[in-house]
């Protein structure tokens, strides 16, 4: 009996499907057939089945429906038992409409949580067991084990913990809240709405009043109405900003609030929701740990043989046996061969070895032992076997000049291979390792040791090495113990330094910068290690990088030292999780510095902590251990691990260690994993209109397209899972109703979605979101944090440059979401506006200010143009310094209140566009006489304005110019990401540059007033490329 209809991805995308007819198959044996709505939740579908199939034959044999689960084929081809029976017909999707009743086997609620984290990982669990890898096993066994224990810790928390780690009060200067424009002396208004209901009052108190206060006054209000005693006391009630996760709390004065600060400044009511304290702790009941019950404590790992050998002891040269290959792809004719090298982190231990050549194959075979020219025993413990199979034409190479030879080398496939496992032992043996393939560069590097050492899943067309790692011990060989290494490193030499010894080391330390170090200043800074722990200690990575780890004598001393080694500044200690450090005893130091890190600096540098991830050589590491235990108690930080972990699952590189920290994840945050999956449903959905709005958009006129999208968003499998989700950019901020009406679809190729919030709890307010399909968000994320970092070190120097850096986010391959800022437009659209002519609208210098003016009247444009000033002055310096290209009068914006910011971050690092070959973007930064114009209020003798526009340029650019190394120790930890304008520490040399690191503060200084005078003496260019923009737009339009 076949079925009569498949129904791929794109069937289900059809919204005028309503019902369709499904295959039911009972455990009885029976068959039956009916159409159900595709809306239908497994739970109601199942209902109905039990019903009809009271009717039929067999039905006595049947058990309780809880008894059994239905089972489907699903997209992917593969069988899935589907446990949630809250989920719908249409959001399961299953490639052919059967559903088996299957008896279900096995703990129920345990069955249930997997098959939800396998969902919203989108890994399936048992592709983890299936692996039987022992590591894997270990590490998953562990990880449970802790982080179930974190959720019962985080269970037991009080409610000023749980609130001060969680939501943390935003205030204001205690003295900038009592001074600034005399707020405390004002009247405020406050609308209070309570809890559970659509009743609110707007009451008027003195913003010196306190929460309490405001709290009992509202009570109070409400009784009065309503005639009934409100229950419970004040001290059981707490308020709630409408719209986001942010509290009103704590003995403070009202103004002091930020929240309530704004509101008065800007002379609004601010709206408020009264809430029970109780509500705002984690589900008690949905947070409840799900264990199986035959699982128990999993025992100790089993303590080291007691017959083993010390690694120390093997005085004779590592070796290993080539023997195989097979799933080759390579022309008849040419030669294989495989190119070795041992590294620890990026230092090559010793010269790389090359296998012989044979004839190409398939399964080529080679059979050969290969020999390094470093013995055993010096081997570090994170030394890793780096392999690169390639393909030689001989032909050619006889032909070509020696300058040439090198272009008839074809890479063919990498891997990397740990020589210990992740229990201290050295390998021995036979291993598969199924390579990655290669693709020709051009630093012409075939060894890839920064790459993964995990092999490629891919098992089955991946071209693999059969190699075997040769025996050299009776006894299993293990690398030493702490207390051996620290037996050995405390007999190493102390050396006086001499004065000048002392003035040479000065200036190594003082070097700013990563410059590589001479010979001689590599052993005199290994010489006086102990003067650099004692005086320089923040010169611990030059010491680390000096260090011979193919020495064991040496590595102990240094590891050693590590023991005493004073605590480092946690910005200073960021440089250390660089690939260049791999040693765990660093590890170690490093992470004990990096847990002084507040929840809000950790948020601020996460990006970076997940990318060093991916340079960890095992599962089980303290820097996972660490961001698994911030998450777990702090929820805006496990937002934000999760999605950047989850952005990536799709990398098969990655897929097995992040697919592993989310899975310990969502055990231990049960509460929080169904904010997650309520998420994952709305992206899923904002997806498949996307899909839509491309196909209609080629059949049908944009007006017609943008109807159908409106038709198909106000149909309940939109618009539920749309409504009323925590955003996936702010986890404190509540997205309500979704405004159809105003949502539309972007001109760009792929069609970003455009989706508006009518959000009545933030008091009528919209919040807007894009949503991109087809675009790579990662180096958009990572411009707005610098310039986020930035905005912070300004203001902390008492700097407020009023820059907007606005929300964004990957959310899986090539999706993601941005922040819309509302209230603003493009400068492209104001001068078009204000001009008679588009093709003139360039260079119409009135433009802007005759926005700001229609926008501010009265007192309010002064205000206007002094935020104006203030943004252009961050925004000048913050792309100047991070290099950023590509800029048009369609990705500079000015919101309502005059703040500039910029948008669209494809290009940066100095990455600018060209034009048949010239440089289209010639000048440092947009500095426009337009500008100039709005800055001078249109004056053009206003000269005083203009030269504090250029004071606070030349502060803010000294400001950054003091946090140099930070930024290219971040910059330097993304390489990771695989970001096309950074893949290596050249793309890192602009940084190095705009910032003058190598040059005194003085002259500095004058590079940067050089550039400034440049970037508005060559304005005029910056016109005809924006003239140029604008024409060719409105062409291809």
């Amino acid at each position: 009996m076949p079925p009569g209809v498949y129904c791929p991805v794109d069937f289900w995308a059809k919204e005028e499907k309503q019902s369709i007819s499904v295959d039911f198959l009972l455990p009885s044996g029976i068959y039956l057939n009916f159409s159900v709505p595709c809306s239908a939740s497994l739970g109601n579908i199942k209902k109905i089945l039990w019903q009809r199939a009271q009717q039929e034959p067999l039905f006595h044999t049947l058990g309780s429906p809880t008894s059994y689960v239905f089972t489907c084929i699903n997209q992917t081809a593969e069988q899935q038992e589907l446990e949630d029976e809250q989920r719908r017909l249409c959001d399961i999707q299953p490639f052919l409409p059967v559903l088996r009743l299957v008896a279900r086997e096995g703990d129920r609620a345990e069955k249930l949580l997997n098959s939800q984290i396998s969902l919203l990982i989108g890994k399936g669990l048992h592709e983890f067991d299936s692996l039987n890898d022992p590591e894997v096993n270990d590490f998953r066994s562990k990880m449970r084990q802790h982080c179930e224990e974190s959720a019962l810790q985080r269970q037991h928390m009080n409610w000023d913990s749980w609130m001060e780690s969680n939501f943390p009060l935003r205030l204001e200067h205690f003295s900038k809240a009592f001074t600034k424009t005399s707020q405390s002396n004002k009247t405020l208004m406050i609308n209070v709405k309570f809890e559970g209901s659509e009743e609110s009052f707007t009451l008027q108190v003195s913003p010196r009043d306190f929460p309490l206060s405001l709290i009992r006054m509202a009570l109070r209000k409400k009784s009065n109405v309503s005639g009934q005693q409100c229950p419970g006391r004040p001290d059981d009630y707490i308020l709630q900003v409408n719209g986001v996760l942010e509290y009103i709390y704590g003995n403070y004065p009202l103004c002091q609030f930020t929240h309530i600060n704004h509101c008065l400044r800007f002379s609004c009511t601010a709206h408020l929701t009264l809430v029970t304290i109780a509500s705002t702790l984690p589900d008690q009941q949905g947070d409840a740990i799900v264990s199986s019950k035959i699982r128990h404590k999993p025992p100790p790992l089993p303590t080291k043989k007691p017959h083993h050998c010390s690694l120390w002891k093997l005085e004779r040269p590592f070796c290993f046996q080539l023997l195989y290959g097979y799933n080759v792809n390579a022309d008849d004719g040419l030669k294989l061969l495989v190119h070795c090298g041992l590294y620890h982190g990026s230092e090559l231990l010793c010269k790389t070895v090359a296998s012989s050549e044979v004839n190409a194959s398939s399964d080529p075979q080679w059979f050969q032992l290969l020999d390094f020219d470093i013995n055993t025993c010096d081997l570090p413990r994170m030394t890793r076997l780096s392999l690169a199979l390639y393909a030689v034409d001989k032909s050619k190479k006889a032909k070509s000049t020696k300058k040439k030879s090198k272009k008839t080398d074809y890479p063919i496939a990498w891997v990397n291979t740990m020589l210990f496992d992740y229990k201290d032992m050295l390998k021995c043996g036979e291993y598969s390792l199924c390579m990655w393939s290669s693709f020709p560069d051009e630093k012409g590097e075939m060894l890839n040791p920064m790459g993964t050492v995990h092999c490629n899943p891919n098992t089955e067309s991946a071209a693999t090495l059969s190699i075997c790692f040769v025996n050299v011990s009776d006894y299993p060989v293990y690398y030493p113990s702490i207390e051996k290494i620290l037996e050995l490193g405390r007999l190493g030499e102390v050396s006086n330094a001499t004065p000048d010894e002392r003035q040479q080391l000065l200036e190594i330390v003082e070097r700013k910068g990563q410059a590589e170090l001479y010979e001689h200043e590599k052993e005199l800074v290994w010489k006086l290690r102990h003067e650099i722990k004692e005086r320089h200690p923040e010169a611990l990575p030059k010491l680390l990088l000096t260090t011979k780890w193919n020495k064991h004598e040496d590595v102990a001393q240094m590891v050693y030292l590590l023991q005493t080694w004073p605590e480092l500044p946690v910005l200073t200690a960021l440089e250390l999780l660089d690939f260049n450090f791999p040693d765990r005893h660093v590890g170690s130091f490093t992470m004990s510095c990096l847990k002084k890190l507040t929840n809000e600096e950790l948020c601020q540098y996460l990006l970076q902590l997940v990318q060093v991830l991916k340079y960890e050589s095992y599962l089980d590491c303290e820097l996972t251990m660490f961001l698994l235990d911030r998450a777990l108690i702090h929820r805006k930080i496990g937002h934000f691990l999760f999605w950047h972990l989850r952005s990536e699952m799709h990398v098969p590189a990655v897929a097995l260690r992040f697919g592993l920290i989310l899975e310990a994840y969502c055990r231990g945050s049960i509460y929080h994993m169904k904010v997650l999956m309520k998420q994952g449903e709305a992206l899923s959905k904002l997806k498949g209109l996307n899909d839509f709005v491309r196909s209609s958009v080629q059949k049908t006129s944009k007006a017609q397209a943008k109807e159908a999208m409106h038709m198909c968003m106000r149909q309940d499998t939109y618009l539920e899972p749309l409504s009323h989700i925590y955003s996936p950019l702010d986890p404190n901020l509540i997205l309500t109703d979704v405004c159809v009406e105003l949502c539309t679809f972007m001109e760009s190729k792929m069609k970003p979605l455009w989706i508006v919030y009518n959000n009545d709890m933030l008091g009528g307010s919209r919040v807007g979101i894009i949503f991109k399909n087809g675009d790579d968000l990662r180096q958009d994320m990572l411009t707005l944090q610098m310039i986020k970092l930035m905005d912070v070190l300004w203001k902390k120097e008492g700097l407020d440059l009023r820059v907007t850096p606005y929300g964004c986010l990957s959310t899986g391959d090539k999706t993601g979401l941005i922040e819309v800022v509302m209230h603003s437009d493009t400068i492209a659209n104001i001068q078009r506006n204000k001009s008679n002519m588009a093709a003139t609208a360039a260079f119409n210098k009135d433009a802007l200010l005759n926005w700001l003016k229609s926008k501010n009247p009265g007192d309010a444009l002064e205000r206007a143009i002094e935020e104006f000033t203030l943004s252009c002055a961050g925004y000048c310096v913050a792309t100047y310094v991070l290099g950023i290209g590509d800029r048009h009068s369609d990705n500079i914006m000015i919101r309502e209140t005059g703040q500039l910011f910029h948008i669209d971050f494809g290009h940066f690092l100095g990455n600018f566009k060209t034009k048949f070959g010239f440089n289209r973007e010639r000048v440092p930064f947009i500095l426009t006489y337009d500008f100039v114009h709005v800055i001078q209020q249109g004056k053009t003798n206003n000269s005083e304005k203009f030269e504090r526009f250029r004071d606070y340029c030349e502060k803010a650019y000294t400001i950054l110019r003091c946090h140099g190394a930070l930024f290219l120790n971040l910059f330097a930890l993304m390489k990771a990401a695989g970001l096309p304008e950074l893949t290596c520490s050249k793309d890192i040399q602009y940084l190095k540059d705009s910032l003058a690191l190598g040059k005194s503060d003085e002259d500095a200084l004058k590079q940067f007033q050089v550039k400034f005078n440049e970037a508005l003496r060559e304005s005029w260019k910056t016109k005809v490329n924006w003239f140029a923009h604008t024409v060719s737009k409105d062409n291809r339009q």
